[in-house]
């Protein structure tokens, strides 16, 4: 064949400019001998390995069993790498050794030790000098609850930073006198102390909320040894990371192959899960009593999780472990900060839960001293489960909370999905950000929006002992509180809407026909729900003459009670016998207000024809202001208790009326004790009620009938009086 080919291509025109016709000759015969061994090559190759073919007949694999087979074959190459991975580990002294120029092993490893025992030494003083100021703002942390905290905390985290700037200085020092050639031994020495350096500013972070030795200061819910364990498990962890990751850095500086590179990124996670699940295993109850004590409630899900959390975090560690040994496998060297940056900010966001229930909820009883293995008890219940207010302060964190999440999720999906799986590259993520940052914006003003408006329209609304023991006056909220049901229902539903037609907007559907739509919807609910249309304008309009509020004591005809609540269409009535009445605003009428500005009280007693009424008017007269004088009563009345005169002149007694005026807060309450005193007192003083029985002479046997007759008409007399003075009064 070759033969043949060779005629065919032999016929070419003259060479071109520049190349002799012996060069021409020769190029021509090596396309004619490429073309020949293209054409032997079998066209089936690519079928036998199970792809599939495209139009042309020719097999296209399947991506995923690719992925699988390389996966395959460079973890096998990894661990089989294993023996060149202690190889090259062995070098390492021989290796340093030639890159000391002229330095030996001994005395480069000592003036190293002596670099990072100096740092850490200085870290130590730097604490022991501040040790009784720390002190002194652990107990000022103990002792303030709230946002006034964050002074002494951060005052604490300034000491700290203290030390850690102390390791800085010592460590950059001493890479500045005793390794400063650019050496190979000088480098080394300077990653070892930067890391020395990143490990106590990592460790910062926990020392932050454990505070092992300053138990007053400390934001986690554990005890003195709890938190000292934990710390030094964690500063342990930290440690062989920083370790591994430097060593990982040597085999890749001295030129490791790939295979030996993954094979120690295999052996650096294997031994960094192990140590990690020991961990986890041994603080178990320690750190499940600090995490459930960052749900809002004990019996919530976010408790149980806490309480529960290594059956979460388990699988998670396990999980990030596999994804970091794929990266190494197949040499995505991005993984590795992806993870990292995961496990970054998942301790962020639980440090800034921690330092917000802390400034937030009431300071947790002691936590008692639990021995290992014991089963995990409910963290703090009692104080758990008395619910608190919210105040702004939680409004604040909330938002700030949210605002970080935000911001943590961004920067893990990118590390993610740019980095890790490629599933869009940097142009298109920085596309979609920029599509998406509009409606995550929105999202975030939104639930700001409606956090504030919850935090000032939340009413506590009127209690049912309230309202029994206002009785018929109930109290009085303020037309504000009154409004502020139907307002926050009103802004609520305002910020959704807007907030939803602002996110279809920005991804891309058109509003336009969505507001037409709501515009005929609305209309044909105003023509099809007369009742209900009438119920809402009623109640707006009750609402703008100010005809009841919150707490007060109405009469609509249909029912009376206290207002306590009310929707859109209907308010809530609360008799004080406890019924609960609900009307329709366009069932109401007229409404008859018992609790608004003032009420006078008047009502009647019956006295013996004989009484002096002027001591009678003298002796009320004292009684009233006794009584208004009293603690109890001072801010309730307007005008004391007094005698108005003789109402009425019966058979056998006279019918002398009282008056006074209080607020409309409890006059029935203020009667009761006054007609308690006055009969009390009138006794000592020569007073007496008239009786309901009249005396009746007679002469003679034939008028005992008519005499009993006349004597029963004058006690039912008497009683319907009794009855109506008792009406009136009321």
């Amino acid at each position: 064949m070759h033969a043949l080919s060779l005629p065919a291509l032999a016929q070419t025109p003259a060479p071109p400019t520049g190349i002799s016709q012996e060069q021409f000759d020769a190029l021509v015969e090596a396309i004619g001998r490429s073309v020949v061994e293209k054409l032997k090559a079998p066209a089936s190759a690519p079928a036998a390995r199970g792809g599939a073919s495209d139009a042309a007949g020719a097999a296209t694999p399947d991506p995923l069993e690719t992925r699988v087979a390389q996966f395959v074959d460079r973890g096998a190459a990894a661990l089989a790498a294993f023996p060149e991975l202690g190889r090259r580990l062995a070098e390492f002294p021989r290796l340093i050794v030639q890159a000391g120029d002229g330095r030996g092993l001994s005395a480069f490893l000592l003036l190293l030790f002596i670099s990072a025992a100096l740092a850490l030494t200085v870290e130590r003083l730097v604490a022991a000098l501040f040790g009784g100021l720390r002190t002194r703002l652990g107990a000022r942390v103990a002792a303030t609850s709230g946002p006034s905290a964050l002074l002494p905390i951060g005052g604490i985290l300034v000491l700290d930073l203290v030390g850690v700037a102390a390791v800085w200085l010592v460590s950059y020092g001493a890479i500045g006198i005793w390794f400063s050639r650019g050496v190979g031994q000088d480098k080394l020495a300077a990653a070892v102390l930067a890391g020395i350096f990143a490990w106590r500013l990592y460790m910062l972070a926990f020392r932050f909320v454990l505070r092992p030795g300053l138990a007053g200061a400390r934001l986690a819910a554990m005890d003195d040894g709890e938190a000292a364990a934990l710390y030094r498990r964690i500063t342990l962890i930290v440690l062989l990371i920083m370790v591994l990751r430097i060593v990982i850095r040597l085999l890749i500086a001295t030129g490791t192959p790939a295979e030996a590179i993954a094979a120690g990124q295999i052996l650096v996670t294997s031994l960094v899960l192990s140590f990690v699940f020991w961990m986890a295993a041994r603080s178990r109850i320690a750190v499940g009593r600090w995490l459930a004590g960052l749900a809002s409630a004990p019996n919530s899900l976010a408790g149980w999780l806490g309480a529960h959390w290594l059956t979460v975090a388990a699988p998670l560690f396990l999980a990030l472990g596999l994804t970091q040994i794929y990266g190494a496998v197949v040499a995505r060297y991005t993984v590795p900060n992806a993870v990292l940056l995961t496990l970054n900010a998942l301790i962020a966001l639980i440090l800034f839960q921690t330092l917000a229930r802390y400034l937030t909820q009431p300071r947790p009883a002691a936590v008692p001293d639990v021995a290992e293995g014991e089963p995990t008890a409910e963290p703090a219940a009692d104080a758990a489960a008395m619910p608190s207010p919210r105040g702004f302060t939680d409004v604040v964190i909330r938002c700030i909370r949210t605002a970080i999440l935000l911001a943590i999720m961004v920067f893990v999906a990118q590390s993610w999905i740019v980095d890790v799986f490629a599933l869009v590259d940097e142009q298109g993520w920085r596309t979609l950000a920029r599509s998406s940052l509009a409606t995550a914006v929105t999202l975030f003003l939104a639930f700001v929006a409606w956090e504030l408006v919850d935090f000032f329209t939340r009413a506590t609304p009127a209690t049912a002992a309230d309202a029994a023991a206002g009785g018929e006056g109930g109290g009085s909220g303020s037309r504000l509180a009154t409004m502020l049901p139907l307002l926050r229902v009103v802004l609520a539903i305002t910020i959704c809407v807007l907030a939803l037609l602002i996110v279809l907007s920005e991804v891309g559907v058109n509003i336009a026909p969505l507001l037409a739509g709501a515009s005929v919807f609305g209309l044909a609910l105003s023509f099809g729900s007369q009742a209900l249309v009438r119920d809402i304008v009623s109640g707006i309009f009750y609402l703008s003459d100010d005809a009841f509020r919150i707490g007060e004591y109405i009469d609509c005809g249909k029912a009376k009670g206290s207002v306590e609540g009310f929707t859109l269409r209907s308010i809530r009535l609360r008799h004080q016998n406890g019924q609960v009445h609900t009307i329709p605003f366009g069932q109401l009428g007229q409404i008859t207000n018992f609790s608004r500005d003032w009420a006078t009280v008047k009502f009647n007693l019956r006295f013996k024809r004989d009484t002096d009424l002027e001591k009678l008017r003298k002796t009320v007269k004292k009684i009233g202001d006794q009584m208004q004088a009293d603690p109890e009563f001072a801010n309730d009345f307007i005008a004391p208790l007094r005698m108005q005169g003789v109402a009425d002149i019966l058979d056998n007694a006279i019918l002398v009326r009282f008056k006074f005026t209080v607020k409309p807060i409890q006059p029935s309450y203020v009667q009761r004790v006054a007609v308690k005193t006055m009969v009390t007192t009138f006794p000592t003083v020569g007073i007496e009620f008239a009786d309901s029985m009249v005396a009746v002479q007679t002469m003679g046997a034939g008028g005992d009938q008519a005499a009993a007759a006349a004597a029963s008409s004058a006690q039912n007399r008497s009683r319907a009086e009794l009855a109506l003075s008792a009406e009136e009064g009321a």
